[in-house]
Parts: structure tokens; sequence; C-alpha cells
């Protein structure tokens, strides 16, 4: 583990002290998830051609990382795929998310920390169940504006983006109604397991459920109020209190503030800097359990312009980047070493 300096880094340190991290996990699978449906504006299924033209991965490659790229998932388009209880595209949804689910299976079983590169935050729905069908029991760290733990019958809008997290939490099962193309799907994850960073922009009925069930909450006024590094090191206490599980983070890229993000459906002012969006990715890899990562809700066709599209991709690369390791202070691959003259 490197040395630290800084006076975050000596709290992270300290935090770390108490909770010694297992090797850290530097062998990467890729998957493209280009969907779309979850939600009604088109383009964030350009996202992951988006984010691989950008250099992801030789910039993972660049840091030491053994990368295999899966390709990009294709998805059938349901005919006559009418709202169920109110919520849209329910069969396209459901069929995206099995599919997706088995692609992030494999990709475990094969040993690799899974990355999936959506595509809309529905995906979360088939990357934790794959996630957890494959190692058993997961934490998730959502990262994210929204807490998209709506149910069918609680959503204003019907897009089932906004309600990930009813259909994989247990707490959730009986207020879920059955759905077309969605008989595959269990519930996979614990109230007690979930974490939210960043919240700034929450239905009523969201506020009531995850008070209910009584979630682990870093809204943007927690985040003000303790800072990032506090945030983090009570976000790792809290879900290492019981054991400590495999971590799936589910990163929204509309938890970062729209000034550095403003390619995205669903933009909410007053979020999370630049600097604190990286700091949650550079204090999950340390803990060395980091073992899924999404990346959701890039949409390069909600840029007004080239240079809103540029500044959301190069943060969704750099977030990942520090999800594997890289350091603002500088990486080099372990076998370098000075030229003799």
């Amino acid at each position: 583990m490197q040395t630290f300096h800084s006076h975050d880094n000596l709290q992270f340190h300290r935090s770390l002290h108490h909770h010694p991290p297992p090797p850290l996990q530097r062998s990467v699978g890729i998957i493209g998830a280009p969907f779309s449906k979850g939600q009604v504006r088109d383009g964030v299924e350009c996202a992951p051609s988006k984010l691989r033209a950008a250099g992801l991965l030789d910039r993972l490659r660049q840091q030491g990382c053994a990368v295999k790229d899966y390709g990009n998932l294709t998805f059938e388009n349901v005919a006559l795929d009418e709202p169920v209880n109110g919520s849209k595209s329910v069969r396209t949804v459901g069929s995206a998310n099995q599919r997706l689910s088995e692609a992030v299976k494999a990709v475990k079983r094969d040993g690799h920390t899974a990355v999936i590169l959506g595509g809309d935050h529905s995906l979360a729905i088939g990357s934790i169940h794959g996630h957890t069908a494959a190692v058993g029991p997961v934490s998730v760290v959502w990262v994210d504006a929204h807490a998209d733990i709506n149910t069918p019958l609680t959503s204003n809008t019907g897009n089932i983006h906004g309600q990930p997290m009813s259909y994989l939490l247990y707490e959730l099962q009986s207020k879920l109604p059955p759905l077309p193309n969605f008989s595959w799907m269990k519930p996979c994850v614990s109230s007690r397991d979930l974490v939210y960073i960043g919240l700034r922009d929450v239905d009523p009925a969201e506020c009531y459920i995850m008070k209910l069930l009584a979630v682990k909450v870093f809204s943007m006024t927690q985040v003000d109020q303790l800072g990032m590094a506090r945030v983090m090191e009570e976000t790792c206490d809290y879900l290492w209190d019981r054991t400590k599980k495999p971590i799936h983070l589910s990163y929204d890229i509309d938890a970062i503030d729209p000034s550095i993000t403003p390619a995205t459906g669903t933009p909410a002012v007053g979020g999370l800097t630049y600097r604190e969006g990286v700091y949650i990715t550079e204090y999950l890899y340390q803990t060395g359990l980091l073992s899924a990562v999404d990346m959701v809700e890039v949409n390069p066709l909600r840029g007004r312009t080239e240079d809103d599209v540029r500044s959301t991709v190069s943060t969704a690369v750099d977030l990942l980047l520090g999800c594997f390791g890289r350091r603002r202070e500088g990486n080099h691959l372990p076998d370098y070493s000075l030229p003799e003259p």
C-alpha cells in the first residue's frame, strides 16, 4: 500500500488500519450495455462506444490492469411492449436485464472485476443480480442524485430506471406486482447492505421507503456537513460492521454536479464535485473489496456542445480509472525503472 501524506488520506489510512484490505483487484472485465428503454430519452445507448473511444481500456492497461473486453451485449426490443401497472417497456427491460445478469455472472466466474458500461440505470437490476448469483451476498454503494427505489406502483413516470433498487431488495418483494419477463428476477440485496451517496432529488415515496427500511443515506446535506473523507469512512464502517462482503458500486454520472457532467438525462443541480466523485472511487479501490462497477446514464445526445459531451465522458472515464488504482499523485507500472545513460 502506498504512503499517504494529506490529512484526508491519513484519516483514510487510520480507517483501513482497523479494516486491513485483502489484495487489490486489477483484473477487469468490460461489458458494454447499450440500453435505453428504462427511460424515454435516446442517446444513453451510445455511451459504451464513447467511453471506449475516450481511451478507457488503454488507460486501464497503462495503470497495470489486465483488461478483457467482452464487447457489447445485444438486447431484444420487444414489440407491443405496452405499459404494465404504469411502468413502461417492462418486457424489454426484463429481458435485457436477464441477459445482463448472465453476462455479469460469466465475467465474475472468469475471475474479473466486472465493469458494466451503460446504458440507463435500470441495468443495475441485472448487473447486481448477476453479481450476487456469482459471488453470493454483496454490499451496494449507490452513488446517484436519485434514490431509484420507487416501486412500479409508486413511480410517477413509469420509467424503470427510477425503480431498480425496489426490484433488488428483499424487504420490498411483497410491494412489487408480477411483471412480464421478470419471473427470473429474485431479490438479492438486504437493505442493511445498501448505502446511498449524493442524493438530492428524491420522490416522497422513495423518502418514505428509505426511512421505513432504515437505509443508510448520505445525501448532499450530509456530504456538505461531514466532507467526503468522513462519508467514505462511515460508509465502510457501516458496511463492515457485520461482515465484509464484495462491493458493488453503482455509479450514476448524474451524481456529479451538472456543471461538470451535463450530458445526462436527469441532471440535478448541487451535486458532487469532481474531486468528491473521484475520491469515492479511490477509497473503494483501496478496500480491495470492489467486485463490480456500473457506470450509467452518460448520454452524449443530451450535451448542448461538444465540450459538454467531452467533460461528461472524460469524468466517467476518470471515475472508472479511480476504481482500479489511478492516483492523482501519479502512477507507474510496477516494473518501471529509470533508463541508464
